[in-house]
């Protein structure tokens, strides 16, 4: 029997009456979804051509609550933080896994106060469909927008409090006692190290892989700097450490910017690299090939980080429960050490 004429189009929860099913259902068969038995998928699919029913792009993302938006979020307090390669080779990861979706990347620099608010306040209107979480800091409040918000989210690094359920991150600690054994190897003795933050994980994991090869070696933490991974901060925590312990043989820096700071301030105190002082870096960004002498690094995969982050919410989209992974590192050998 034909349907009566009408005056509107027919709407969602009249196909679903009609097909004696939910409106959950008729999304999901709307939208090719799992979890729908061959015999309601039928009578949504007759009700639809009965009613004459046709979802637009704009219609199925009221159903859905799909935007086709994924934030990528990062805490900074201005846009050069998008400048760092560390960030530029997450996203180019990132925007890799989603090129052959439907899914768009949004990147949101969350500054204090004004960009956090801003991201809140477009989370909270489902302005997208989930979130990755990018080096978060302490008690940063994105985790706590996040979480608010009710939207999958994927951590990209730990934070420093707490074991999200989903996240991706590289092991960092055993990258870092591999650099340390490296110069252990290399009969260097006097190793110290510049840190990365201390309220990140990465800065605390990188330090506990660089104390754990000092005291399986016997001894212990030779001497240690804070850094902020910049490399102005790399280059005041080398000058702090040659002012306090002038006899150092090598240095294991956080990451590859700070690690290009220290070589500068050796080179200026007139010390060879790495006749006199080792240099480690880690991450093997690019930076690391432009120094002089080149530096001798431990690899993290970070365009891998971005890429795996992005599949990870894919797959949470699409109503699976992956497991979180660590990254290998690997040691990258060159000129410095």
């Amino acid at each position: 029997m034909p349907s009566p004429a009408r005056s509107r189009p027919p709407t969602l929860d009249e196909v679903a009456e009609r097909a004696g099913v939910s409106r959950t259902v008729v999304s999901r068969v709307i939208n090719n979804g799992p979890h729908v038995s061959p015999a309601k998928r039928e009578a949504v699919e007759k009700a639809i051509r009965e009613l004459r029913f046709t979802p637009n792009r704009a219609a199925r993302a009221l159903v859905t609550r799909q935007t086709g938006v994924v934030v990528l979020a990062v805490s900074g307090d201005g846009p050069e933080v998008f400048g760092d390669p560390f960030f530029a080779q997450i996203i180019v990861g990132a925007s890799a896994a989603l090129e052959k979706t439907e899914l768009h990347l949004m990147l949101s620099l969350a500054t204090p106060v004004h960009g956090r608010q801003r991201l809140k306040a477009f989370l909270q209107t489902r302005g997208a469909d989930g979130v990755m979480l990018v080096a978060m800091r302490g008690d940063d409040p994105l985790i706590d927008i996040a979480a608010q918000s009710g939207l999958p989210t994927v951590f990209v690094g730990l934070p420093i409090h707490g074991t999200p359920p989903f996240y991706v991150d590289v092991d960092n600690a055993g990258g870092s006692r591999a650099a340390t054994e490296h110069l252990l190897r290399n009969g260097r003795r006097r190793i110290a190290m510049i840190t990365g933050p201390e309220d990140t994980a990465v800065g605390r994991e990188r330090r506990r892989g660089y104390t754990e090869a000092l005291l399986l070696a016997g001894s212990g933490p030779y001497a240690v700097e804070p850094g902020d991974f910049l490399e102005e901060g790399g280059a005041g925590a080398m000058r702090a450490l040659l002012s306090a312990h002038p006899d150092l043989d090598a240095v294991v820096a956080a990451n590859d910017n700070m690690a290009a700071g220290a070589l500068r301030v050796l080179r200026e105190a007139g010390r060879t690299v790495p006749g006199d002082v080792a240099v480690v870096g880690f991450d093997d960004l690019p930076v690391a090939v432009h120094t002089d002498p080149k530096l001798t690094t431990v690899h993290q995969p970070v365009q891998a980080l971005g890429r795996e982050a992005a599949r990870m919410l894919i797959d949470l989209l699409d109503g699976a429960q992956p497991e979180p992974f660590i990254l290998p590192t690997r040691m990258v050998l060159r000129e410095s050490a």
